[in-house]
């Protein structure tokens, strides 16, 4: 028998402005055993980031078929797969040619990774956009994880400002597409 899911609580004042996306979030979050705080901590930031009517945590790494998050429409017809992590490139190329926009959300360094994907045939690889967050800001967010969270994550101009327990932490947001 496996170990249980750890439930995390995330609280969450979002404001976009360059979408003119303003919610109150109330996150309820599995995290699998297997699954590292950073990792984690991107998938919550990738659901900041990425907000929009219809996006749902997929159940990610239990079920491998599945993104870590996606957006379906009204119909139940998924409109955006978002991945978590570093994604094998064939996964990509099958997602891409399904599903009409990929987002990439890598938690760690990706040099190899990219490395991988240019050495890979993807399905409309250019139209793959790739999200990056600074490695020292999820890093300085590590330490205060706990089961109950509560943040505000201002989204402005390609900047990512999130207020933590009194304390203020920032990053540039990098988003470009995974091939030229």
């Amino acid at each position: 028998m496996g170990l249980p899911s750890t439930i995390h609580r995330f609280q969450i004042q979002l404001s976009d402005t360059s979408r003119n996306v303003y919610e109150d979030l109330d996150l309820r979050v599995a995290r699998h055993p297997s699954e590292t705080v950073p990792f984690l901590l991107t998938r919550i930031l990738a659901y900041c980031l990425a907000f929009e009517p219809g996006i749902a945590f997929a159940r990610g790494l239990s079920e491998p078929d599945e993104p870590a998050l996606w957006v379906k429409d009204l119909t139940g017809q998924t409109t955006a797969w978002i991945e978590v992590g570093l994604p094998a490139p064939e996964r990509l190329h099958k997602a891409s040619k399904s599903i009409g926009r990929v987002l990439v959300f890598p938690h760690k360094s990706q040099q190899l990774w990219l490395k991988q994907c240019e050495e890979t045939h993807i399905h409309r690889a250019a139209d793959i956009r790739v999200i990056t967050l600074e490695p020292a800001f999820l890093k300085e967010l590590e330490p205060r994880l706990e089961r109950n969270v509560s943040l505000d994550v201002s989204i402005h101009d390609g900047h990512m400002f999130v207020t933590w327990d009194g304390t203020a932490l920032s990053t540039t947001v990098e988003e470009r597409p995974l091939a030229s």
